[in-house]
């Protein structure tokens, strides 16, 4: 339901977090941020410009040098051709 005040019901994709705090004594202190795939496509009421939104976004975040970056492919395509490592390799190219 927050999801969906935040976003929208119609596919949409929003820059607002949504925040889950954990605690526990055994546990690391660390923030974990899950990203939207990246949108080649508009459906619903997405703008046209779907990807470039959400590639901005993806690079807000993972352009920190304190960030670790996990970048999920599928493993049933070719690397090379891996949006997910393309927008990891320019945030760190080392």
């Amino acid at each position: 339901a927050e999801t969906e005040k935040e976003a929208g019901s119609n596919k949409g994709v929003s820059d607002k977090q949504i925040r889950l705090k954990v605690f526990s004594p055994n546990v690391l202190n660390i923030t974990l941020v899950d990203l939207p795939g990246i949108t080649k496509v508009p459906v619903g009421d997405q703008p046209t410009d779907i990807e470039a939104r959400i590639r901005t976004m993806i690079l807000s975040y993972i352009k920190h040098e304190t960030c670790i970056i996990l970048a999920v492919t599928p493993a049933n395509s070719d690397l090379a051709n891996s949006d997910a490592l393309q927008m990891a390799r320019i945030a760190d190219p080392d």
